[in-house]
């Protein structure tokens, strides 16, 4: 990581591999939207070759002497080892196709690899400049693509086999699950942008926000907001012991709560929301409950051995986005690869089907992220995954922007299986990636003016 071919010029190898991560973050944001104009299904695939290729380039070229940069290289990719071991072992103990046991890393690992590129870039404050410039352009794209597709387009009009608001879907378009992908980005994108871009007119910063937000009201992406407003929660919690901010936080929540609450009950766009209040579905015996906690239930009947709560029934054999719709989608292409499938992810799909509450809304589903980790890898991958995330957290998550990104991919594995989609995943690891540059550059900027300053805060990180 620390050597660099001395035949090609610093700023050139700087210039290089930045681009070289931006045009791999395109093709995981990008292919369905190419997939629509033409392109063949397994472009859908090209981001995981192009991902791990650009981490390691970056590692065996970039220049990079900052021992924290590098301290965090290496932790990521001991628990990315810690991770292959767990789902290595998973697939042997459950007879699982090799095929499953890479897609299944590359699913719940390529985010961290993403950051590694990003933490392993030691770019400049014009080369940062040039490469935030280039996100912010794909995710303003997104926002006022998904506008024009329901106000202009009015995709929302057009049969595609799925519900019209599904077909508001951003870059994302057309997946099955694009608009709840793509409102996520859209929201995620829109806080981050709303408070970090201080280079940008407040005005058109709000502009953005309400237009991510008019995204999620037309795509019908009403849990996003949920999702958020938990992790929003989550932080005011955690910030307890700074009671100023939480006073702040606290307050703020209260007047969008009850802000919210009356567009609910007045406002036609918001009624949809009103489908959550429904008493009748929650408590033990509720069929939201029931619904929800489906997989916890059905998955350990399948267990064969004590090992199987250790490792979990194998990758891809249970309710994650591999087990739950990947198998299937891809089928013509995965099984000649020796995909293997198990009965436990269709028992689960079995008692979807049985439930009335089903088909009406991704709230209530098994399938969610952290049930899918669970079921295929049991605890010892799951341990395995959260040390990684607990990396993230301590060393990239500076801000209240970033903690709350974070916080919110944890919620929205409780809700669906949006910690395997790689369009939200890898688009929420390049915003905290970014704003963790921002930190380094800023931490540096102030090495300059006060040497004395920078130098004790180095030593007590």
């Amino acid at each position: 990581m620390e050597t660099m071919s001395k035949a090609i010029p610093k700023r050139a190898g700087f210039l290089k591999n930045s681009t070289l991560v931006i045009l791999v973050f395109a093709t995981a944001f990008f292919p369905r939207l190419v997939e629509t104009i033409g392109a063949p299904a397994p472009i859908n695939f090209l981001h995981f070759a192009t991902v791990p290729f650009a981490a390691a380039l970056v590692l065996t070229k970039s220049r990079v002497r900052d021992r924290h940069q590098i301290q965090i290289v290496w932790q990521l990719l001991v628990g990315l080892l810690f991770l292959l071991t767990a789902i290595v072992a998973s697939a042997f103990l459950n007879d699982a196709g090799g095929i499953n046991a890479v897609l299944a890393f590359l699913l719940l690992g390529e985010p961290f690899i993403l950051l590694i590129a990003l933490v392993g870039l030691p770019l400049s404050a014009k080369s940062f400049t040039s490469f935030q410039t280039w996100i912010r352009r794909f995710c303003l794209f997104h926002v006022f693509l998904a506008i024009a597709q329901r106000y202009i387009l009015r995709f929302d009009l057009k049969p595609t086999g799925m519900e019209p608001p599904d077909n508001i879907q951003g870059v994302f378009f057309l997946s099955g699950a694009g608009h709840v992908v793509g409102t996520s980005v859209s929201l995620s994108f829109g806080i981050y942008y709303f408070f970090t871009a201080k280079d940008v007119p407040l005005y058109f910063r709000a502009l953005v926000m309400l237009a991510a937000f008019t995204h999620m009201l037309a795509a019908d992406g009403k849990q996003v907001l949920l999702f958020l407003g938990v992790a929003w929660l989550l932080l005011v919690l955690i910030k307890l012991k700074d009671i100023a901010k939480a006073i702040q936080y606290v307050a703020g929540g209260i007047v969008f709560g009850y802000g919210f609450f009356w567009c609910m009950q007045n406002i036609e766009a918001f009624a949809s929301f009103n489908t959550w209040i429904r008493p009748e579905l929650y408590g033990p015996e509720g069929e939201a409950t029931r619904l929800k906690f489906a997989s916890l239930r059905i998955i350990p009947t399948y267990y064969e051995s004590v090992l199987n709560g250790l490792f979990g029934l194998g990758p891809g054999h249970t309710v994650g986005r591999l087990g739950g719709w990947m198998l299937r989608e891809y089928a013509g292409l995965l099984n000649p690869l020796g995909a293997t499938s198990h009965d436990a992810s269709r028992a689960v799909w079995q008692a979807v089907g049985e439930s009335w509450l089903g088909s009406q809304s991704s709230m209530f589903s098994p399938l969610f992220g952290w049930a899918g980790i669970w079921g295929d890898l049991g605890f010892i991958g799951l341990g395995a995954y959260l040390w990684l995330a607990y990396v993230v957290w301590h060393h990239l998550c500076l801000d209240d922007i970033s903690k709350l990104l974070l916080l919110s991919i944890f919620v929205s594995g409780l809700i669906f299986s949006q910690m395997e989609e790689p369009g939200y995943m890898l688009s929420i690891a390049m915003l905290i990636g970014l704003r963790w540059q921002e930190h380094r550059m800023s931490h540096q900027a102030q090495a300059v003016i006060h040497p004395d300053h920078a130098l004790a805060s180095s030593v007590v990180q």
